[in-house]
């Protein structure tokens, strides 16, 4: 929730050509307990104010010379890249309030002053404006999670699709290649269940971490569920680059881990489709690594296999 001094530490900044008029608003936010109070009497300089400063509150007057205030708010809409422009227009000319309002000014203020009355408008105004930026960061908040694993931190399986698809866009426009790492930890359930399910998602993020230090800043790690993790690579020479590559990861991940002071080891394996080699799809290209996988548990693990040209997937 929104409180008394949230809307007191809100950045506003006051635009009148008027020294005297921005003094009086000036002392008026003051004395009424607002921290973050800026001025300029060039309304020219508006623009790159607000974009280098993001304020919640624009006061703003209409009436200044070389640019008024509706040129001033058709130039903020221009470069203002949320949609909402937190303006409050300063006028003493009652048939501009509503041409202010359908130009996009939120309320205004008329001259002269009521000082009562615009310490109220500026505090509702600001309240809105603040509810609306905190439901704005809990969407963008919502929508991170709805594509990021909540352990981990690293793309989930929706997240995934979209970062292979850029990578075979990519690979395709480059005609170069590119591959999916499919990636499980060996023995992970016997450490699990010695030493507790908290000790086991430790161990997840410490894998978790290795995986995307051991790639390429290009490349996406992603936590496909359980112990299972994906990586696409990105734009890559041949498969001896490939080779290499998952070679580093599955090195990577074998080191010795700390979990809650006892010494732990693990190791992977992994299981490799090529685009365009193995598939030019990208179901298919998990599938076919998904196989790869398999083989390489089935002789043991701790290690790598490619996917066959011409495997039967099921």
């Amino acid at each position: 929730m929104i409180n008394s001094t949230d809307i007191k530490n809100a950045s506003i900044l006051i635009v009148d050509d008027q020294e005297s008029n921005v003094y009086l608003l000036e002392q008026m936010l003051q004395e009424d307990g607002y921290q973050r109070v800026s001025s300029t009497i060039d309304p020219f300089a508006v623009c790159a104010l607000h974009a280098e400063n993001q304020y919640d509150l624009i006061l703003l007057d209409l009436q200044m010379p070389g640019m008024n205030g509706f040129q001033v708010m058709e130039a903020l809409k221009i470069n203002e890249s949320e949609g909402y422009i937190p303006i409050l227009v300063i006028t003493a000319q009652p048939d501009h309030m509503l041409k202010a309002l359908n130009a996009g000014a939120k309320d205004f203020i008329s001259k002269p002053f009521d000082l009562m009355e615009a310490k109220v408008r500026i505090y509702n105004m600001l309240e809105v404006r603040l509810l609306y930026k905190q439901l704005e960061q809990y969407s963008r908040s919502m929508e991170s999670w709805a594509m990021h694993d909540e352990l981990t931190g690293l793309p989930n399986r929706r997240l995934l699709v979209d970062r292979l698809s850029l990578a075979i866009a990519h690979a395709r426009r480059k005609k170069c290649t590119a591959a999916v790492m499919y990636m499980d930890l060996d023995g992970f359930k016997p450490i699990n269940d010695r030493l507790g399910h908290l000790a086991g998602d430790m161990l997840l993020k410490i894998v978790a971490d290795r995986l995307v230090a051991a790639v390429r800043q290009e490349d996406t790690v992603a936590r496909f569920g359980g112990d299972e993790f994906i990586v696409v690579l990105w734009e890559l020479r041949d498969a001896s680059s490939v080779a290499a590559l998952v070679s580093k990861v599955l090195m990577a991940v074998s080191q010795p881990y700390v979990i809650y002071g006892e010494t732990v080891h693990v190791t992977a394996s992994a299981g490799v489709g090529i685009y365009p080699t193995d598939s030019e799809d990208i179901e298919t290209l998990i599938k076919k690594a998904d196989s790869a996988l398999y083989e390489a548990k089935s002789i043991g693990g701790n290690g790598y296999r490619m996917a066959k040209l011409g495997d039967k997937l099921d």
